[in-house]
């Protein structure tokens, strides 16, 4: 820390500090808390962010803070202001750093200033606003505003309620002990990993550790966010593990139930287990598909959300929502419950059942918004979902040659068709018969047909749903289908990865860096391209070994091109942070 004695001072002191650091400017009669000044100055997401009083800027915006001190110190030595008054983002802030922050926007460098609520941050110039800062520093428990705003806002109720109100004490004393955001993730991993390894025996001693393992790794799955908005520590390595880990926990104790129901009772439930991750990925592209279509869309006038808006006025309409969706506090409690007192097969009954019922709330409820809303989609939304459809060269090469069809549903009822004859052919014409691959065929050209034009339909957002659903139900009905040994599991590991794939897609789109390369999507074929390929494994290796060692490789293959092409994307300097907020203090 230095002080400086002008301006220019604080020039020289800055152009001083090696490139590669952060730095930050504080005002010396700063009067706050310090958790206000550790949001404005350490959260590392931002280029430059800004409380009262007080500035930060990371390397790669530091040239940029340097030009902005100088024409603010210009600015106000010739009695000028920084920027025009009506385009003042923070008029209040009249202190040193709070008008260099307005001049780093006014030149294009965006500048975070995170909500402090009841926290304290400010500059006072007479004794009058002295004393109420000071009132206000000694009214407000910083350490309490601080481990409260650790929690996320809008969560479950049983996470709220019966995970929330300690496992924040569990963040902090991991924070205070050193330990990082990445390393709970991992924990968190590793417990379920041998939850999922208690339930693979088969046994009623298993189950039950496997469900209370279960539940101990969602509280530290609980822990790690709290521990990343308690100490601000974001990386891009702890976006992609918190992106991804809950599907690989999730889907892994799927698989060591269905190993230990076969081991346990001689019950074969890997299709049930298969369709519930079917059905839990399905219900996700339905809400990530839609969030994509709406994210930058204007002019929404839909009654259903107005009414929706106004049952979330009441409380208790507001936690009964959140629980009739069954978000992952819900479901994990319900799996670990029920694996510890029941079967393999009530808990895949249970999660079907369940799931089910929550993707139809949902999915009414979007299809309500839709059809009553007059919106303009743009072309980010349209690209976006574009994207999410994962057409690969097949389809890609219909859409060039096929004129866009008219219509403002025509997108996603031809994907309903084409999806409809797929798992049609797969579930009701003759396992192996070549009727199976025409039905593939056409399925290829409606699904060149429905992305051959932009997405911007208010129904076009379930195109990406639908191709999901023809893809991993073909997979699972032919592999069921086939009565080969293990052909079921191996189609598990098969969607498995590509499920990962669209994931991956996902949380790349939500950070704003675009989809995987079309490279990658060209290399495993796209979802007609895979699908058309294990359409024609059904019918060439009909009822023989050689489909579910087809299945295998092509699941390892997906796997190691998806993996390794998303590991060198998140763990790269472009790979976004993506992490939720806590609640307001």
């Amino acid at each position: 820390m230095q002080t400086a004695a002008d301006a220019a001072d604080a020039a020289a002191l800055l152009a001083a500090v090696p490139a590669g650091r952060r730095v930050a400017l504080v005002d010396p009669r700063f009067v706050g808390h310090v958790h206000a000044l550790r949001l404005g100055l350490t959260d590392p997401r931002f280029p430059a962010a800004t409380v009262p009083g007080a500035l930060t800027a990371q390397p790669e915006a530091r040239g940029a803070l340097l030009r902005a001190l100088h024409r603010t110190t210009a600015a106000v030595g010739a009695g000028a202001p920084v920027v025009e008054p009506d385009a003042d983002p923070a008029p209040e802030d009249r202190t040193v750093p709070g008008r260099i922050a307005v001049a780093l926007e006014a030149e294009g460098t965006p500048v975070q200033r995170p909500a402090l609520g009841s926290l304290v941050a400010a500059v006072p110039t007479d004794p009058a606003q002295q004393a109420a800062a000071e009132a206000g520093l000694a009214s407000v428990d910083d350490e309490a505003v601080r481990l409260r705003n650790a929690v996320k806002a809008h969560d479950g109720f049983f996470t709220t309620y019966c995970i929330s109100p300690y496992s924040r004490y569990i963040a902090r004393w991991c924070a205070r002990r050193g330990l990082t955001p990445n390393q709970v993730t991992t924990a968190s991993l590793i417990t379920a990993l041998i939850a999922a390894g208690a339930a693979a025996t088969g046994t009623r001693g298993g189950y039950i550790a496997a469900g209370i393992l279960l539940l101990v790794s969602f509280v530290l799955d609980c822990a790690d966010g709290q521990l990343a908005r308690y100490s601000l520590q974001y990386s891009t390595m702890g976006a992609w593990l918190d992106a991804t880990f809950d599907r690989a926990k999730e889907y892994a104790y799927y698989a060591g139930l269905a190993i230990g129901a076969v081991r346990g009772g001689s019950d074969d439930v890997w299709a049930l287990a298969l369709g519930a991750m079917v059905l839990q990925a399905c219900r996700h592209v339905v809400d990530f598909s839609f969030n994509e279509a709406n994210h930058d869309a204007v002019a929404n006038t839909s009654p259903t959300a107005a009414l929706s808006d106004k049952l979330d006025s009441v409380g208790w309409t507001v936690w009964a929502r959140r629980m009739i969706v069954l978000p992952i506090g819900e479901r994990w409690a319900m799996i670990a419950v029920l694996t510890a007192i029941t079967t393999p097969r009530i808990v895949f009954y249970a999660l079907l059942v369940g799931c089910s019922l929550a993707a139809c709330y949902t999915t009414a409820g979007r299809l309500l918004r839709s059809l009553t809303r007059r919106a303009d989609r743009t072309d980010r939304a349209a690209r976006a979902l574009a994207d999410l459809a994962d057409s690969g060269p097949l389809a890609q090469a219909v859409a060039k040659v096929a004129p866009g069809l008219p219509g403002t549903f025509t997108a996603p009822a031809v994907a309903l068709l084409g999806t409809l004859v797929m798992i049609g052919g797969a579930l009701f014409l003759p396992y192996g018969s070549l009727l199976t691959l025409a039905a593939a065929a056409v399925y290829v050209l409606l699904s060149g047909l429905a992305v051959a034009r932009p997405l911007k339909g208010p129904l076009d957002w379930l195109v990406p749903p639908f191709f999901r659903a023809a893809e991993y139900v073909t997979i699972l009905v032919l592999a069921a289908r086939s009565d080969v040994p293990h052909a079921v599991p191996a189609a598990f590991g098969l969607v498995s990865a590509v499920a990962y794939h669209h994931y991956d897609t996902v949380y790349r789109i939500r950070g704003g860096t675009g989809a995987p390369p079309q490279w990658l999507v060209r290399t495993i074929g796209g979802h007609e391209g895979r699908t058309t390929l294990v359409a024609v494994l059904a019918a060439v290796l009909t009822h023989t070994s050689g489909f579910t060692t087809a299945l295998t490789a092509l699941a390892v293959a997906v796997a190691l091109v998806v993996l390794v092409e998303s590991i060198r994307f998140w763990v790269s300097s472009s790979a976004p942070a993506v992490h939720d907020e806590g609640e307001l203090a």
